[in-house]
């Protein structure tokens, strides 16, 4: 059997690296992309193979496809993983930064998408893997660009879905719930400089507690387990639509769906300690 290759994204740690090393795992010649490859030595020596590819930047991911298909001559998952969470309140973003976490988030998962698709296409098979989040599916104050970027990679996906059938292709949505990795820290830091000092300091207040807890309570569940989703999808005959895991993915998801907008904003400004009015 021809070895079927896989490009994971956002690499260097987390959810990415994790990943990487399942697929690998499962047989798979891995890629594993960051933009800086430095940080992917720990990778390479486990032997993945290192990808520079900055998702903002066209020729990049261009080179990037191109030497995957030079080396193996196929491309059969693309784990689009890459992303951040911007936080602050809408009011105080910039919109510039509001600009920059669409192109990371969504843009450049849908422009590797369309990159892999030709090659997808001539094979008659391939999965797509966009890792968005419960965040795709639930709202918190002060995560505006955020859950937009997730909510948006979760319809272009569906749409994705239906587009590619014919072609023996299939788009995968994972959904992670709060994970142990640096992201919680990093969007916490983020928002005390946007909006820890104006109007909305309590809130950030709040809020920042809230991403650092979940960065490094006990509760959250480890990389693993989205990896873990992940390999389940691409070796699937028929793979769900959709993979929720870790803490605290299903039940929110189940609340939001359940839920009318005014009790679902009561539940989760209780649960992040918002100050009332």
């Amino acid at each position: 059997m021809t070895t079927k290759t896989a490009l994971v994204t956002g690499a260097s740690s987390g959810i990415g690296e994790a990943a990487a090393l399942k697929l690998q795992g499962l047989g798979f010649t891995v890629y594993g992309a960051a933009r800086r490859a430095d940080r992917l030595q720990e990778l390479a020596a486990e032997g993945i193979r290192p990808l520079a590819m900055d998702v903002t930047d066209e020729a990049s991911m261009s080179a990037g496809v191109e030497e995957i298909v030079a080396g193996t001559g196929r491309i059969d998952v693309l784990v689009n993983n890459a992303g951040y969470g911007s936080y602050g309140a809408l009011e105080d973003v910039p919109i510039d930064e509001g600009r920059r976490q669409f192109e990371v988030n969504v843009f450049g998962a849908i422009r590797l998408a369309q990159l892999v698709l030709p090659h997808m296409r001539a094979q008659r098979s391939g999965i797509v893997v966009n890792i968005t989040s419960m965040g795709g599916k639930i709202y918190t104050p002060l995560g505006g660009w955020y859950h937009g970027t997730k909510f948006a990679l979760e319809a272009l996906s569906d749409c994705l879905r239906l587009e590619v059938k014919p072609f023996g292709i299939d788009v995968v949505v994972i959904e992670p719930g709060s994970i142990a990795t640096e992201w919680g820290g990093i969007a916490a830091d983020n928002l005390e400089e946007t909006s820890g000092h104006g109007p909305y300091a309590a809130q950030a207040k709040a809020v920042a507690k809230t991403l650092r807890a979940e960065a490094s309570g006990n509760r959250n569940s480890p990389p693993s387990v989205v990896a873990d989703a992940i390999g389940k999808a691409v070796t699937a005959s028929t793979p769900k639509t959709r993979y929720a895991m870790g803490f605290g993915a299903k039940p929110l998801i189940t609340a939001r769906h359940l839920l009318g907008d005014r009790q679902f904003d009561a539940l989760i400004s209780r649960a992040i300690g918002l100050p009332r009015n």
